[in-house]
């Protein structure tokens, strides 16, 4: 197996994550599924009472921490992440989860509106990966990074133009850094899950003083809260096993929904057929650093053909 493909993280028994946005929703799925499968799970959310709530929905005090955060704040992630070294010694997993949903026409959007949302799904997980990954690379034990990213990454849609541009940056950020953290035993995985049961459309509740003045989804936001959760969307606790099982199998892309098969291979149908017809100049190609493959991709290919023909 490659460096890039095998799995630091193949038995999450007695390791640490450290879970932003782990207080609900897919978050609370997540740190559940690994609860149950015997790791020390740290629970960072911005709200208090859902800390709480969610302490007690695990009801494993000797497994869970919890610490209220606004990944925006680097100064208390940092504080975060000492309290969880203090609880559980060392950090081997970041699950990078906490997201807001600002969604609206992005001829309406202000600069609180996208300040506000880069500020959460991309700049949140920006901070956690510069404060906690030289963590766990200082204890050499190997860890897994998750970023929550999202399906609308692979198949953007209208009215999303915020969120989407945050999620694409995470699933970015996720494929960039896959190949030069293998050598330190740490793998990478981006998180796309599609529609699942979850508090998401609440996110209007959490905007801060300072992004409400000039914004132009507030009513928007208001209107959104008053949604019902749809009965058909994926369970938060199905969608925790698929990560638990991602991690432990170090998969790059971590999916939830096959519905969205057809929507992701038209678009990437359409990526190809923009393609210049042209001979490839190898020597061009070398020059500037890319090859015909790239490893990355290549051991993630390797690695989920080799698992469809143990399934079979």
């Amino acid at each position: 197996m490659t460096q890039a493909s095998k799995a630091p993280m193949a038995d999450v028994r007695g390791r640490t994550a450290f879970i932003t946005g782990g207080a609900n929703g897919i978050g609370l799925g997540i740190a559940r599924a690994l609860v149950r499968a015997g790791t020390n799970v740290v629970i960072a959310d911005i709200r208090q009472d859902a800390l709480a709530a969610a302490k007690a929905d695990l009801a494993a005090d000797a497994q869970v921490e919890t610490v209220q955060l606004d990944v925006t704040d680097r100064a208390a992630f940092a504080r975060a992440a000492d309290a969880a070294e203090a609880r559980f010694g060392k950090i081997h997993m970041l699950i990078g989860n906490a997201g807001v949903g600002v969604m609206g026409p992005v001829l309406d959007a202000r600069f609180d509106d996208w300040d506000w949302g880069m500020g959460v799904n991309l700049g949140g997980v920006i901070n956690g990966l510069v404060t906690i990954l030289p963590r766990i690379k200082a204890h050499g034990e190997g860890g897994q990074i998750v970023t929550t990213s999202s399906q609308s990454a692979l198949i953007p849609i209208s009215y999303s133009a915020i969120y989407t541009a945050a999620k694409a940056a995470v699933l970015g950020i996720s494929e960039a850094i896959r190949g030069e953290l293998a050598a330190e035993n740490i793998g990478v995985s981006a998180f796309m899950p599609g529609p699942v049961q979850s508090n998401i459309a609440h996110s209007g509740e959490l905007r801060p003083a300072e992004y409400r003045e000039d914004s132009g989804y507030r009513a928007r936001e208001e209107e959104l809260e008053k949604r019902p959760v749809s009965p058909l969307w994926m369970s938060a606790d199905e969608v925790g096993e698929r990560v638990l099982a991602g991690i432990c199998a170090n998969d790059l892309y971590i999916l939830t929904h096959p519905e969205f098969a057809d929507g992701m291979r038209t678009r990437f149908d359409a990526i190809l057929a923009s393609m210049p017809h042209e001979t490839v100049n190898q020597d061009r190609a070398k020059e500037i650093g890319f090859l015909l493959s790239n490893p990355v991709f290549d051991a993630q290919l390797a690695q989920r053909s080799a698992r469809e023909t143990v399934d079979s």
